[in-house]
């Protein structure tokens, strides 16, 4: 890390500073924010310069699929903030940028599963992954299993059932239910058999949690959401200290599959994660106020916020969660009352996706998990009057206000 990074007394720089200044690009120009390097490919001076490259004399910029400025500032960025007080800064974590969250997830998994290995995870996960794993990578010969919350009696019993597993795959908070894992138990158990533990930490971000210094081998992003935090771009991320998986695995399925982000979606993904902490702080303070209401009212029959004291894993996200996140999950008991509720929003937004700056109400039956199976959206605890809340930056009296006026009509 450089003297301009560490600061003048040698210390590592908080969070909030290294979003703003790790990785950034200081252009010759002058220019106080970083040019968008929009090219697909780049020139050398001569055949000397060429020779150099092909020698590894140089690093030499050659095409925007195998690398480009603007990916490799965020890329640095966020593997500094993964990272963030481990005492090595950007140094001892890697990054490489997809070009979405579902690229980047895949590569996880084919970079550390082949034909003949086995994939543990929970039941619940993001509706996409959810196919990826179940109906998608078996055609190519990595089966599966699914362990209900991951429970670790059952995990250790799988392991040894299943020689053959090399990854273990988790979200944590999940994807829609807000269920926690733990995932320093998960990485233990996982390690002792041979297997990598792969982390999906879109919904907590690095702010408010760091798989990677819990014990896990890779985290995955869907950078799309809170990375970015304004609904601008689709993109995604792969992190890990593991110099050796990120370089002979990860970095070659981008350049031979091809899922490389823009140029310019790199940009505005890195210009929002200047913003991150200091959004997840106010995210986080509305999400608690939200919750609170919510478990509160008479016509929700059961709500989902790893902040709240009844969620059943909250001595879990208190350990390994800085806070407990912006988004939750509540059930209304049926489809036709969470479609009277959902018709009703005025301020909220009906849409998937999360992580933005306004807050987005999706029905996950209907809408992000529509693709899960219902026997297995029952088994996962996603119900035809289960609500999910990505709580954006409002006013919270303003969030409240509209899901009360929802709830009431």
């Amino acid at each position: 890390m450089g003297d301009r990074e560490a600061g003048q007394t040698g210390r590592q720089q908080g969070m909030a500073t290294q979003a703003i200044h790790a990785g950034e690009i200081h252009d010759p120009s002058g220019a106080h924010i970083a040019p968008i390097y929009q090219t697909s490919t780049f020139t050398f001076a001569d055949m000397t310069a060429v020779e150099d490259w092909t020698a590894g004399k140089t690093q030499a910029l050659i095409y925007s699929r195998a690398g480009n400025p603007s990916r490799a500032a965020l890329a640095t960025k966020l593997a500094a903030l993964e990272n963030h007080g481990a005492g090595t800064a950007e140094d001892g974590a890697t990054a490489e940028i997809f070009a979405s969250g579902m690229a980047a997830i895949s590569a996880a998994l084919m970079g550390s599963a082949k034909a003949g290995n086995h994939i543990l995870t929970q039941q619940v996960l993001y509706g996409s992954a959810d196919h990826l794993i179940s109906d998608v990578l078996p055609e190519y010969g990595i089966t599966n299993h699914r362990i209900p919350w991951l429970d670790p009696e059952e995990l250790e019993q799988q392991l040894e059932m299943n020689p053959n597993t090399s990854v273990v795959y988790l979200e944590t908070p999940a994807n829609p239910t807000l269920r926690v894992i733990d995932i320093e138990v998960t990485a233990d158990i996982a390690h002792a058999h041979g297997a990598r533990l792969i982390v999906d930490n879109t919904f907590a971000t690095p702010v408010l949690q760091r798989p990677l210094q819990l014990g896990a081998d890779v985290v995955v992003h869907s950078t799309t959401k809170y990375i970015n935090g304004h609904g601008t771009v689709i993109g995604g991320a792969v992190v890990s200290t593991d110099r050796d998986f990120m370089d002979t695995e990860i970095s070659a399925l981008m350049r031979f599959t091809g899922g490389v982000p823009s140029a310019i979606d790199c940009w505005l993904t890195n210009l929002g994660l200047k913003t991150l902490p200091l959004r997840m702080e106010r995210h986080c303070a509305t999400a608690m106020k939200v919750a609170t209401f919510l478990e509160d009212h008479p016509s929700v029959a059961a709500t989902h916020y790893p902040g709240l004291s009844s969620h059943p894993q909250h001595e879990i996200a208190r350990r390994q969660m800085a806070a407990a996140g912006a988004m939750l999950a509540f059930d209304l008991g049926s489809y036709d009352a969470a479609t009277n509720f959902l018709d009703k929003l005025q301020i909220c937004a009906l849409a998937v996706s999360l992580g933005n700056v306004d807050t987005l109400v999706e029905h996950p039956a209907s809408m992000t998990h529509r693709v899960v199976p219902p026997e297995e959206r029952a088994a996962s605890g996603i119900t035809d009057g289960l609500i999910r809340i990505s709580v954006g930056l409002e006013d919270a009296e303003d969030i409240i206000g509209d899901l009360a006026n929802a709830l009431e009509s």
